[in-house]
């Protein structure tokens, strides 16, 4: 399809598109639930921050509505609409616009999963876009409703910064996740290998990945937040986004060094098996050792001779059972001295 094209591109996760409005200053607020996109025209030119939040992004006219009624570019909406997108910013002189991946793991598998987030913050509003619910934001709404903290005392760039940082912040989660899943996995891996484990430290590599392509371009998408002298950043609001790429950045750390544990885990696994298959051949080579003295003899006496002198000897039999047993304890006696077993 050209550029542009208004296009879902991903899994349908809720069956309604929900719109909630969000507007307040220091002195009070308002928020309720919408159903068209003219709903929104008595908040579009007041002083106060207009915050609107839309769950589900499958509902393509709609989408197509809030981009013609706030001039957003359709290669924004083309973006804010393919879920499959990279992490990534476009800076212009009416919004910016931010796409991001948030990671969670709360739900009954304990699986992590990904679901993009869109923001465009432009002149005192803000829109949202999620895939599915919005509950991430409940400790946002919750400093609105209530008029604590500094989000009603500080203008739309704040709130722009706030609802990211919160987005980051589950990543703090995930990584919690990742490594509780990985102590346990170690001492799965001292106590016993076995050849399950490796599919368990593979998947846990495959989660880190997934960790690290989502948040690494976060570091360039906040870096450039801060060096662009854009007009819908207050300068107030600049060392809040440095702590953010701060969190960033430590994330990543985190994940890179979650990652060296893992291959160490994968290699001290791939040790450990080794010294197993060592040990088994060790006591395999001792069993086939004591054996080759024991054939020798019985092959010397099984040979069809028909002079052998203790043959005709009464206790021939009993004498070679004895010989045998002699020189296996004299082989295990050996062996064990030496410490080869």
């Amino acid at each position: 399809m050209p550029p542009g094209s208004i296009f879902h591109v991903g899994e349908q996760k809720i069956e309604k598109v929900n719109i909630t409005l969000t507007e307040y200053d220091e002195n009070k607020f308002e928020t309720c639930e919408i159903n068209s996109v003219e709903e929104i025209d008595p908040y579009t030119d007041t002083p106060q921050v207009t915050w609107v939040n839309v769950c589900g992004l499958h509902d393509t006219e709609l989408i197509k509505q809030i981009g013609d009624k706030f001039n957003i570019h359709p290669l924004v909406l083309e973006d804010i609409l393919n879920t499959e997108t990279r992490p990534k910013i476009e800076i212009t002189d009416n919004y910016i616009f931010i796409a991001m991946k948030m990671l969670s793991n709360n739900n009954p598998e304990n699986q992590i999963v990904t679901e993009q987030v869109s923001f465009i913050l432009g002149n005192s509003f803000i829109f949202s876009f999620l895939e599915r619910s919005d509950s991430i934001f409940n400790p946002i709404k919750d400093r609105i409703t209530n008029n604590y903290g500094r989000v009603r005392k500080q203008t739309s760039d704040y709130l722009f910064y706030a609802l990211m940082d919160v987005v980051v912040d589950q990543y703090y989660l995930v990584l919690e996740h990742i490594e509780e899943k990985i102590e346990l996995l170690d001492d799965e891996v001292i106590k016993s290998a076995d050849r399950s484990q490796i599919e368990k430290i593979y998947n846990m590599k495959n989660k880190m990945l997934l960790t690290r392509r989502s948040l690494w371009p976060l570091r360039e998408i906040f870096s450039r937040l801060i060096r662009e002298e854009s007009a819908l950043i207050n300068r107030k609001v600049i060392p809040y986004l440095r702590d953010l790429l701060d969190h960033t950045i430590q994330i990543t750390e985190t994940i890179d060094l979650q990652r060296e544990i893992t291959n160490g885990l994968m290699e001290t696994h791939l040790s450990l098996m080794s010294n197993k298959m060592n040990e088994v051949m060790k006591v395999l080579t001792v069993i086939a050792t004591i054996f080759i003295p024991l054939t020798f003899i019985v092959g010397v006496y099984g040979m069809n001779f028909k002079y052998l002198p203790e043959l005709k000897w009464p206790w021939a039999y009993y004498a070679l059972w004895g010989v045998m047993i002699c020189v296996v304890i004299f082989m295990i006696f050996y062996f064990k001295r030496k410490k080869w077993f």
